[in-house]
């Protein structure tokens, strides 16, 4: 199994991984990036062999742009069906990255919302509703879903057979592994790495940052 590691440059100093990883049959695509390096994406999906049809699945870990936001364009280009979880596909949906998480004052939310909302042009509904346990082996990929909650509801990951966990912004390793720094929810955070220690995960690929070796001990919460 092939993973590409797709990263751009979001907001500031913030990069964000999309993953590629080939499967079975074509590839499973996990999460997309901003619509601002909608280009850089396209050009290194097309350098790695990605082309209409052998796509098999667009996994968006939760809702914000920087992780769904070339989702809707990425599903017309290569025909591939968008999958998430239902707990953040209001996000999505209306545009609203406090849908489904503790909101701050209205300024404060007006102002993240043009951050990390996600436009009119780019707002979609997901075409697949994925669950906690989910086989994915009917993409071509001998995974599962997880459900993450922490940095939102919905959060999910993919593990794979072989133990490469796909964690969208539940981890992170900028400086350090660590939890994200934006966490919604701290204890649903806790227990998701609580769940992950108990799991056979080898190595971690974060929404932001470069991957690691898991060990029960490498996230202090």
């Amino acid at each position: 199994m092939e993973i590409t590691t797709i990263t751009t440059r979001f907001v500031l100093n913030v990069s964000v991984n999309c993953y590629l990883v080939e499967g079975s049959d074509g590839y499973v695509l996990i999460d997309t990036g901003a619509p601002g390096r909608r280009r850089t994406i396209e050009t290194q999906l097309d350098r790695a062999g990605c082309r209409p049809g052998n796509v098999k699945l667009i996994i968006v870990t939760h809702g914000d742009r920087d992780h769904a936001g070339n989702a809707a364009y990425l599903r017309d280009a290569f025909g591939a069906p968008i999958g998430m979880h239902s707990d953040d596909a209001g996000i999505v949906e209306q545009g609203d990255m406090f849908w489904n998480r503790t909101a701050p004052n209205r300024l404060a939310q007006t102002l993240l919302n043009r951050l990390m909302g996600l436009s009119g042009a780019d707002r979609f509904a997901p075409d697949v509703l994925l669950q906690d346990g989910e086989d994915l082996s009917g993409y071509g990929l001998e995974a599962r879903v997880l459900s993450l909650p922490g940095h939102s509801r919905g959060s999910i990951g993919v593990l794979t057979a072989a133990g490469d966990l796909f964690c969208g912004d539940l981890l992170a390793n900028v400086d350090r592994p660590n939890l994200w720094s934006i966490i919604d929810d701290h204890a649903a955070a806790r227990s998701s790495v609580a769940r992950l220690r108990g799991l056979p995960v080898h190595t971690v690929y974060p929404g932001h940052g470069s991957r690691f070796a898991w060990t029960p001990d490498a996230i202090s919460t």
